[in-house]
């Protein structure tokens, strides 16, 4: 017997036979793949990111732009060595629909570059290469940090007004020497000077020679970029030094950031400048932080306040495509415009795709780093070498 199908049985069978594949997309899970240090030196920061990635997509139900989220994790160790390798498993082999990701910018910039060839939607949390929104800014690649820029010119800003000449210290690395530029830049554009740059390699800690040298040198005022234990290891020499007492230090807010317990009382009162800080006084830092600890039954910090508005950053561009990442054109100019309501205040972003943000400068209490001023408000990034 030969069956017959009922016309508009059949229409619907041949529709759904030849679904494109953005419309399959639209409906399917998101994939995102979130390849972050989750071993290591900077596991914290990678766990911190991920953790605050995943608050948001839970308290938006579980989804992004109406469409259920799937994970990919890869652990990238913060070995640029391994980048492109690591990051080809999420696009390739996963077919990942966005690459969240990193910590170091070494790695960053591997990642970026892969995103670029294969026209990967790309947001990072962290990394502050100031190429990834230079000379190497790209239409799919986002950042919801900074750029090392930024903090740096922020201190170097407030520092200008108050001493006349520094000196500056910072492992001999890309970071290091952007953070160091950026400081001497505002520091300078006040009519102060930077009258010495000192330089040790990555991740050498024997301060005592540079101490000696900044002591002879007597600025009026020192700017450092250091982290995690090389940052408590510095401080804790500065003050045995005696230099605390005569010469104010300054840094980013990476210095104090998670290593005050560390510093103990070596750390206390010093100022730094970042564009998170304890204490502000906004509805949706308390709301974030609430939920986070109900979460995490731990207290959020900077790099965990940046995975959140990663996936703020996501979702409004995917509600505006109404959850299909395969209209990517569309996809970017809504990231593009989005305002993001974050705990750090509201901010936008840049054409080279950087928040423009305020600089707050925080002070060290207890393991604190408490807000005392705005020291920029809306400082943009120069994208410098940026052709979009």
């Amino acid at each position: 017997m030969t069956r017959t199908w009922p016309v508009l049985g059949l229409a619907a069978a041949l529709a759904a036979a030849v679904a494109t594949p953005a419309q399959a997309q639209a409906t399917g899970k998101l994939k995102v793949g979130l390849m972050l240090p989750y071993t290591g030196t900077y596991a914290a920061l990678g766990n911190a990111i991920t953790n605050g990635f995943k608050q948001y997509v839970a308290e938006s139900g579980g989804k992004l732009g109406g469409r259920e989220v799937e994970y990919f994790v890869v652990d990238d160790e913060s070995d640029p060595a391994k980048a492109t390798e690591n990051v080809n498993k999420l696009v390739k082999r996963d077919q990942v629909d966005v690459l969240v990701g990193t910590v170091h910018s070494g790695v960053a910039l591997a990642m970026a570059k892969v995103a670029r060839e294969t026209n990967t939607l790309m947001i990072d949390p962290n990394a502050g290469a100031d190429e990834l929104t230079g000379a190497l800014c790209a239409a799919n690649f986002f950042r919801t940090s900074f750029s090392n820029w930024q903090p740096a010119y922020a201190m170097g800003e407030y520092a200008g007004r108050k001493h006349k000449s520094a000196v500056t210290l910072t492992w001999k690395y890309a970071a290091g020497q952007q953070s160091v530029d950026g400081f001497k830049e505002a520091f300078e554009k006040a009519g102060s000077k930077v009258v010495k740059e000192l330089t040790l390699p990555f991740p050498n800690v024997e301060f005592q020679p540079f101490l000696t040298e900044i002591a002879s040198i007597k600025p009026e005022a020192v700017y450092v970029f250091f982290a995690g234990a090389g940052a408590a290891k510095f401080v804790n020499d500065y003050a045995a030094a005696g230099l605390r007492k005569s010469i104010p230090l300054y840094g980013p807010g990476f210095v104090t950031d998670g290593t005050l317990e560390a510093m103990g009382e070596a750390g206390q009162g010093l100022v730094t400048a970042l564009h998170y800080a304890d204490g502000l006084d906004n509805a949706k830092d308390k709301a974030f932080r609430a939920g986070y600890v109900q979460a995490y039954k731990a207290q959020p910090d900077v790099y965990a306040m940046q995975g959140y508005d990663a996936a703020q950053l996501l979702g409004a561009g995917l509600t505006a495509v109404k959850g299909d990442a395969g209209r990517k054109d569309e996809l970017i100019k809504a990231l593009e415009a989005a305002k993001i309501e974050s705990s750090r205040g509201p901010f936008s972003l840049s054409r080279a795709h950087n928040p423009v943000q305020d600089f707050y400068l925080r002070k060290a209490e207890g393991r604190n780093n408490r807000v005392i001023d705005t020291v920029v408000k809306a400082l943009a990034d120069p994208a410098r070498g940026c052709k979009m």
